[in-house]
């Protein structure tokens, strides 16, 4: 399969609308310090007006044919790089390094293919240390599901780990029409911003993710249920630990705040509990 068809494959969609465009690039801040990291540069909507603001751009792209043209537009701008990489597969932890300025941030900005952008974004959420800001164009569903407050059923384990360690905001919903070729759901902008330490103490977080996890894995159960099935341990023991943290076993994985979380992960009965990592 050629990289064309792979993009394809993505479900990746163009953005046409300058004006969207203006104020994607706005709502990241951009300056001269900074390092800029595009994922999907695509035919460069984004691209041009980044590396007017950043003192570095640095894009990646899969597709070799949009690769070629856009270094062959920029090519008069020695401070823009245009690399093939996957950005399911980057190693983000490198980018700090390439700041044109040790005090400047590392901003990541991308419109996401739509069926990999959870797993773009638990990378880059996975690799927090390394960047300071994301303003990232999703699926309007999938945005949501990242800034859902608790008793929202859109809540989940995107919700809670994405929120542990970062500020959530939906900046603006773009209509399928902006997008060449229009998508068939409406897209929407997310604001993260990463915070400095994780939002509520976390004592293991290999632990608190599987714990989330294996919480939102029956989301119809009550979680004593739900954590008896996703940690495959007794319901006696799911129940006991969910008792402990000082929660009712009865609710839902839904309604728990990220305190709760933290405290159903602590390690009381960590090694009651085979782990499946």
């Amino acid at each position: 399969m050629t990289t064309t068809g792979r993009r394809r494959g993505l479900g990746q969609h163009f953005l046409r609308d300058a004006r969207i465009a203006q104020a994607i690039v706005e709502t990241a801040n951009l300056t001269p310090a900074d390092l800029c990291v595009e994922i999907g540069p695509g035919e460069g909507a984004l691209t041009f007006l980044l590396a007017e603001r950043a003192g570095r751009l640095l894009a990646l792209e899969v597709d070799e044919a949009l690769i070629a043209a856009l270094r062959s537009e920029l090519a008069s701008r020695p401070h823009v790089e245009i690399r093939q990489a996957d950005a399911r597969r980057f190693e983000y932890r490198t980018l700090p390094a390439l700041r044109p300025s040790p005090q400047g941030r590392v901003v990541v900005i991308g419109n996401l293919p739509y069926s990999a952008s959870k797993a773009i974004l638990e990378q880059l959420v996975e690799a927090r240390t390394a960047v300071s800001e994301m303003v990232l164009t999703l699926q309007k569903e999938v945005a949501e599901r990242v800034a859902a407050e608790p008793g929202s059923k859109r809540y989940g384990a995107l919700s809670v780990l994405t929120q542990l360690y970062c500020d959530v905001r939906v900046v603006m919903t773009i209509p399928p029409g902006a997008f060449r070729p229009p998508p068939e759901v409406d897209s929407a902008v997310l604001h993260l911003r990463v915070l400095p330490a994780p939002r509520v103490p976390v004592a293991n977080e290999r632990e608190f993710r599987r714990v989330v996890k294996a919480a939102f894995s029956q989301r119809r159960k009550n979680l004593a249920n739900a954590l008896a099935g996703g940690l495959g341990c007794g319901l006696a023991t799911a129940r006991q630990r969910v008792a402990a943290a000082g929660i009712d076993p009865r609710r839902r994985a839904e309604t728990l705040f990220l305190n709760e979380f933290s405290r159903l992960s602590a390690p009381l009965f960590e090694a009651q509990i085979p782990s499946t990592d």
